[in-house]
């Protein structure tokens, strides 16, 4: 049974598209990197997953 489960998820700010359509599960137990240049939307995302920032759409599961 995945521990977290992100589907779809989209932040925007403005007109900038931070986050476009991310989706991934984790398994219990399991060591996840994200990885992107500058600007890729990876601290957003996790700052979504953490509950400090709210979404544009999607759904995320922790």
């Amino acid at each position: 049974m995945p521990t977290v489960v992100v589907e779809n998820l989209v932040k925007d700010y403005g007109t900038l598209r931070a986050v476009d359509g991310l989706s991934f599960t984790v398994e219990q137990g399991e060591v996840v990197a994200l990885l992107g240049p500058n600007g890729a939307g990876k601290s957003t995302a996790v700052e979504i997953l953490e509950g400090h920032r709210t979404r544009t759409s999607g759904q995320v599961t922790v």
